[in-house]
């Protein structure tokens, strides 16, 4: 290294007196004649050098930072030139090469491309102007390069001048020069209209950027740096890679920008400026970087002294770049992983590379150079014979030829061989190679004006070439859409090697892995992490802060009913709120869980255990009263056919509980009310005319006899009654039918009840069965007073108190009520009513049927009914005389009854009036007694 330093200043750039550009022939820097001659521009120098006095003078300069792989891309045209030639492809005709140094630079260049497009066999080298230039033969047919899409821009240009012949008016475009470029990857310059003869032997910067973006979303990432070159390759390379980023939600953290040439006298200044963004942005650790290889070396060395480690994503210009790998403690800077092109077999032009020394180099300055490079930096390692190498100028090398003596390094040429830009510019010499080919079918190509460049255009357009068993050919827009090859640099035994881990498939936009070795090395750079934000979980949310980018934001939560089932979602999902639901901070919806009032419920069954007992209680009932069909009570009851039609009301009510239970289906939904309402109104129906018949039978009241006479109508008055009941539930069922619903008032259930389909036709026909329960409530109040041991006017009324009251406590409680338990809320309350009734009716006919047998006998019965006839007979009598004691026929009613009977004490009757003295008198005849006996026990 001490060396090194004291080497570099031996070589200053001293003069601008001393140029090797004497005259034209000069200015080429490996040429050979042909038939047919191609140019070649490439960057072999990495700047030029500019006077430092004044006036400035238009000198072209020599150059200095001798680039080695773009040397090698010259020896690959050159080696492939000589195949060609040494082959059978163009069966005769051979091919030439002129290939000129750029120096990076545009105006260079330029002057270059004036050289091709002078005149053929011109003593002059100049360029003529025509207005047509359809028969225009220039110096060259076709220019491979440039190295940097910035001069393959100006140089295509310049080429292709799109002329219309005077004589002939053409579809296409008449063209001087074809630029076929094997590493010019601007998309800029797939744009036919300005660059029409521009072809290129790789993708465009559409592809790489989409490829890079690829990369950083497949290893979850949004928040980086970009870094480029100020320079037309730089600007539109990040112009791409921003529409792509934005596209896949990937934020640009920080631009920076470097100046295009070392020369600037800002680059060290901006240089120190990027590296400082890097380090203060530390949730940034990945960079892109778009830059020329030196300047990447620049921008490298200052990071390994800033301990910067990052992840590096590499454009095409530098991801195989030996002379970057190999400085000292890259390793420190973290990993870099990028994308070169798709290589192929070049082991015959490494075999080239190996007999070079054996090659004349009397045209071919750059191999001159090479040599002489060698000779002066030969003591130095690896790493240093590089830079040495760099480091010189021509002017210093040209002034100093001949003092040293020549060394030769083939090994290092090998090492520096970048397989993706080598193969690259063979692919551009053998398609421009077949263009010619199929221009010469019919012509004598020996004769440089057999054919012009434009026509050579329309050739190349169709070109196909076998690479690698594959066919290859020119897109629409001049572009060979070949493959990437995604490069991880590793380190190996100490030494940075540059491996490929991936294919990067630019028509399908995937990648490929040869195994799952490489496969697990790609996917190791996830570990890393390169976001603004963290990332947020299913079941949240971004929201954006006051940040621009939208890669800044807040997690939050999903409210409920709301999920989010992706990392990193803008918005949340809304759950169907009818039949599903979500928790805060969900991922996923939920089923809403179905609720009814199933049989498996425990108050199901109880209620039905309830229900089951009625139904046993009106079972036995009907045995009971079977069994003692003859006896009075079960008479006095109606008849066992009363009963039975009561009984089976009552069944019928028990049963239609079952509709309200399990699953609702639309025909429970229009079973239970239907079943209910009809027998609930057939057995108040028959109670009623119960009621009837019993204060027919023991009314005294003629008046109130007649209007019970009338209204006495068993048959008519059930079916009448029943039959308005079905009427109603028939319109009902018809035009309003219930039916099943789905009640989502619980947010997270839905309760499958049966909507009643007309609140109106249920009150209706709950009203039409209370206006007979009070109707018959107040019948069998009437004849609340009846014999003690026969009272069942009595107990009808307390039945129908019950109804009443759980009717009336029903309405606020079912009115308030929700959920699956609504149905039985209605089942209770048609139990107790049915209970109620059940119980009040036949409950004391039966204990006296079981429990007071003694008086469940004709004579039993008689007798009571007798006691009770007797005394309502007197309380009337009693009545009549209080009421109008001026009557003649009472008294002639009481002497008589006087005299035809004596009472127990001395014959006399003696009758007591509350409120009034005690009234004495003979008693009723006993005839007369027995004939209203019989009267009432033949009415009931």
């Amino acid at each position: 290294m001490a060396f090194v330093i004291f080497l570099i200043p031996c070589f200053v750039i001293s003069t601008d007196l001393v140029f090797s550009c004497q005259n034209a022939d000069d200015f080429v820097g490996a040429s050979s004649p042909g038939d047919i001659v191609i140019g070649g521009l490439f960057a072999v120098h990495s700047e030029m050098l500019h006077p430092e006095g004044d006036p400035i003078k238009p000198v072209i300069q020599n150059c200095a930072g001798f680039e080695i792989q773009v040397f090698l891309q010259t020896l690959a045209i050159i080696h492939a030139i000589e195949t060609i030639n040494n082959s059978t492809l163009l069966s005769g005709v051979t091919l030439g090469y002129e290939i000129y140094d750029t120096c990076a630079e545009v105006t260079k260049a330029m002057a270059s491309a004036l050289r091709f497009l002078s005149k053929f066999n011109s003593s002059e080298d100049a360029v003529e102007f025509k207005c047509n230039y359809s028969d225009y033969i220039p110096r060259v047919k076709a220019v491979i390069g440039a190295s940097y899409s910035e001069v393959s821009m100006a140089v295509s240009r310049l080429l292709a001048l799109q002329l219309i012949p005077q004589e002939v008016i053409l579809t296409s475009n008449a063209t001087t020069g074809i630029l076929v470029s094997p590493a010019s990857s601007a998309e800029i310059l797939s744009d036919k209209i300005r660059f029409p003869s521009f072809f290129r032997t790789i993708p465009s910067d559409f592809h790489q950027t989409r490829a890079m973006t690829h990369l950083i979303c497949e290893s979850g990432w949004n928040w980086i740096g970009v870094i480029a070159t100020d320079d037309d390759n730089g600007r539109f390379a990040l112009d791409s890679f921003g529409v792509q980023a934005m596209a896949n939600n990937v934020c640009i953290a920080f631009k920076e920008m470097l100046p295009a040439y070392l020369s600037d006298s800002t680059f060290h200044t901006k240089v120190d400026h990027a590296v400082e963004k890097i380090v203060k942005e530390t949730r940034v650790n990945v960079i892109v970087v778009f830059m020329r290889q030196f300047h990447v070396l620049k921008l490298f060395k200052k990071a390994i002294e800033r301990n910067v480690n990052k992840i590096w994503i590499a454009s095409d210009n530098w991801s195989a770049a030996v002379k970057i790998s190999t400085i000292p403690n890259v390793r420190q800077l973290g990993t870099v992983v990028g994308f070169g092109f798709k290589s192929g077999d070049i082991s015959s032009f490494q075999e080239f590379l190996r007999n070079l020394h054996e090659k004349p180099t009397e045209n071919n300055k750059f191999l001159r150079e090479y040599i002489m490079l060698s000779s002066v930096c030969a003591n130095l390692e690896y790493h240093d014979f590089q830079k040495c190498i760099a480091s010189q100028s021509q002017d210093n090398l040209w002034e100093n030829e001949g003092t040293k003596p020549q060394i030769w390094r083939d090994d290092f040429l090998n090492a520096n061989v970048e397989p993706g830009f080598i193969h690259s510019t063979i692919l551009a010499v053998y398609a421009i190679a077949h263009a010619i080919k199929g221009q010469c079918k019919d012509r004598d190509c020996k004769d440089p004006s057999a054919f012009t460049p434009w026509e050579l255009l329309e050739e190349l357009k169709k070109v196909v070439i076998i690479d690698d068993d594959k066919e290859v050919k020119f897109d629409s827009n001049g572009d060979m859409n070949i493959s990437y090859d995604v490069l991880l640099w590793k380190e190996i035994d100490g030494h940075m090697e540059i491996t490929t881990v991936a294919e990067y498939d630019a028509e399908k936009g995937g990648f490929i892995f040869e195994d799952e070795e490489k496969k697990k090395d790609f996917l190791a750079l996830k570990k890393v992490q390169s976001t603004c934000s963290q990332h947020c979980k299913p079941g949240q949310v971004k929201k954006v802060t006051e940040s621009p980018h939208t890669c800044c934001y807040e997690c939050i939560y999903c409210p409920e009913n709301y999920y989010s089932n992706k990392t990193d979602m803008d918005y949340c999902y809304r759950c169907n709120n009818k039949t599903y639901w979500a928790p805060t901070n969900s991922s996923t919806c939920y089923r809403k869980t179905i609720y009814f009032l199933a049989w498996t419920d425990w108050f199901a069954i109880f209620l039905l255990l309830l229900s089951a007992f009625g139904v046993v209680l009106v079972l036995s009932i009907c045995v009971i009263f079977t069994k003692n069909l003859d006896t009075p009570v079960v008479k006095a009851s109606g008849g066992l056919t009363v009963c039975y039609i009561i009984l089976f009301s009552h069944f019928l009510i028990f049963l239609s509980t079952i509709f309200f239970i399990d699953v609702p289906t639309e025909f429970k939904c229009k079973t239970r009310q239907a079943v209910f309402g009809i027998s609930f109104t057939l057995c108040i129906s028959c109670i009623l005319i119960k009621s009837l018949k019993i204060l027919l039978a023991f009314s005294f009241d003629p008046k109130l006899q007649n209007f019970l006479k009338c209204m006495y109508k068993p048959i008519p008055t059930v079916v009448t009654c029943t039959g308005i009941q079905v009427i109603i539930c028939t319109f009902w069922l018809v035009f309003r039918t219930p039916f099943v619903s789905q009640n989502f008032s619980i947010p997270r259930a839905i309760i499958l009840e049966c909507n009643e389909g007309s609140i109106v036709a249920f009150g209706i026909m709950l009203g039409y069965i209370a206006a007979l329960a009070f109707i018959c409530f107040i019948f069998a109040f009437k004849g609340r007073k009846l014999p003690e041991n026969y009272n069942e006017a009595k107990f009808i009324t307390f039945g129908m108190l019950i109804y009443f009251i759980a009717w009336i406590v029903f309405i606020p409680v079912y009115a308030t009520t929700f959920g699956k338990y609504l149905p039985a809320v209605e089942i209770i309350v048609v139990l107790i009513s049915n209970y109620g009734i059940l119980c009040c009716t036949f409950l004391p006919k039966c204990y006296i049927i079981i429990y007071k047998q003694e008086t469940n006998t004709k004579s039993a019965f008689l007798k009571m009914v007798y006691t009770y006839s007797s005394k309502s007979a007197g309380s009337v009598a009693v009545s009549q005389v209080s009421l109008d004691s001026k009557s003649s026929s009472f008294r002639a009613t009481i002497m008589d009854s006087c005299k035809t009977e004596n009472d127990s004490v001395n014959g006399n009757c003696h009758f007591q009036v509350p409120g009034q003295p005690l009234i004495k008198g003979k008693v009723l005849p006993k005839n007369a007694a027995r004939t209203m006996v019989r009267k009432r026990v033949s009415s009931i």
